[in-house]
């Protein structure tokens, strides 16, 4: 198993449709992990959310998360990232760019306007996750 350079982990993160699995913390305690559509935006992962759904709730009531994007074919690689969420609350048109972003990687420029309206919604949230606390690795069973 080997580290991945930063350069690296940028292009393993942006590679194809890997969603990231959110891990956040319930009110009570609990562990919660939902995929989320991801992509970067300079130093920093960002993504959308609900304020209503479990995620958001919990994002808003405590901003430590971390997240996981693992390439699930031989010889395995993953990207794990922990530290505080920064939250944004913009209007479904400062959204919108984001919004169509993030669709574009998973559901390719023909579906991205159609997607990234669907998502620009009031209630929406944009979370950004700085890339600080980072471990990268690739070749994990060679």
């Amino acid at each position: 198993m080997q580290e991945m350079a930063p350069s690296e982990c940028r292009d393993f993160l942006l590679s194809g449709t890997r969603t990231a699995k959110l891990a956040t913390v319930r009110p009570d305690g609990r562990p919660h992990v939902a995929p989320v559509w991801f992509t970067l935006d300079k130093d920093e992962l960002i993504f959308m959310t609900m304020a209503s759904t479990v995620k958001g709730k919990n994002i808003l009531a405590n901003p430590q998360i971390a997240i996981s994007v693992d390439e699930e074919e031989f010889p395995f690689a993953f990207v794990l990232i922990q530290g505080p969420a920064t939250i944004e609350t913009l209007t479904p048109n400062e959204l919108l760019p984001y919004s169509t972003r993030i669709a574009r990687r998973y559901v390719g420029d023909e579906r991205a306007e159609t997607y990234g309206r669907r998502n620009a919604a009031e209630g929406e949230l944009l979370i950004r996750v700085p890339l600080t606390k980072v471990v990268a690795r690739k070749g994990v069973a060679s």
